[in-house]
């Protein structure tokens, strides 16, 4: 046996090692920049090929040289997705992932993950959404997200505050979990009676439905907007309630459902709520993000693979 054969195994099982214990930290930066499990996901895959290839004897700190590539590649994956998303078939909705084992998604604290907070960011740059995932998820400083984007830190200052004041805009602010849960489970037990009046009764007078479906038949192709339109629409079908089994689940830090039609998954569904009411019903009734959805709770159970 070589005398140097022991050393680069390991080495090699060194670089496992850290990559796994940040793992949980660059799917959370790629899948907040990105709103997709699948494709944070494959470029988490992309950053260990890349780490597994690089001269890691010359890296001071493998924890920012991980965040900064993951960051890097998920600006050039969101600008690509970007213009994929152009032909998607009605409203695209971020992925929901499985947060019942892992509340934060690699996070210090779970900000920047719920659903309705991701389809916002949605109309950030992918720079400025960077920026800000950075900032207020993962408490990076100023100058080490500079170096991560390769910025100047004044820049990047005005693009987090740029990127906070177009989201205070857009953004209500949300309610606990415990009022989000209530108002889910009220919503979900009027839609299922057929009663009008409350679901009218939780709504806001601006609510509006999405359903992400992709051309798939049952999912409304343009937004629902409006208390009584979105009241209507989820009692329209009289059979539909009566066909689904409705099981809790947790998705993004919050409470949401997912409906089995024969004991198979086929929608899942959650709110967002104000202390105004329900002002965004989300819909997901496409099949990959449903798998993604079901897959994303296993995310961590392997190893990288060559």
């Amino acid at each position: 046996m070589h005398p140097e054969t022991p050393t680069a195994e390991g080495a090699l099982d060194e670089a496992v090692s850290v990559f796994m214990d940040l793992r949980p930290r660059l799917f959370g930066i790629a899948y907040r920049v990105l709103g997709s499990a699948v494709e944070a996901e494959d470029l988490v895959q992309d950053v260990w090929l890349r780490w597994q290839n690089t001269d890691r004897s010359v890296v001071v700190t493998p924890a920012a040289f991980l965040s900064s590539t993951t960051t890097r590649l998920a600006i050039n994956v969101a600008q690509s997705a970007r213009v994929r998303r152009e032909t998607y078939i009605g409203p695209w909705l971020p992925e929901p992932v499985d947060t019942s084992s892992d509340p934060e998604v690699g996070a210090e604290r779970a900000e920047a993950l719920e659903l309705g907070l991701l389809l916002v960011l949605e109309k950030l740059t992918p720079t400025e959404r960077a920026a800000y995932v950075l900032r207020e998820a993962f408490d990076y400083a100023y100058a080490e997200i500079a170096e991560m984007l390769q910025l100047p830190v004044v820049n990047v200052r005005k693009i987090v505050s740029r990127a906070r004041k177009h989201l205070a805009t857009a953004q209500r602010e949300s309610v606990d979990e415990a009022e989000h849960r209530r108002l889910l489970e009220a919503f979900v037990a009027a839609a299922q009676r057929g009663d009008i009046a409350s679901l009218e009764a939780l709504l806001t007078p601006g609510a509006v439905s999405l359903s992400d479906g992709n051309g798939i038949r049952g999912a409304a192709r343009v937004p629902v907007l409006g208390r009584a339109r979105v009241a209507n629409l989820s009692t329209a079908f009289p059979r539909f309630w009566g066909e689904v089994e409705v099981r809790p689940v947790q998705a993004n830090g919050r409470s949401g459902v997912m409906l089995y039609r024969g004991g198979r998954p086929s929608i899942f569904m959650t709110v967002a709520a104000s202390h105004e009411g329900i002002h965004r019903v989300m819909w997901v009734f496409n099949p990959s993000k449903i798998d993604a959805f079901l897959n994303s709770g296993s995310r961590y159970a392997t190893a990288p693979s060559d």
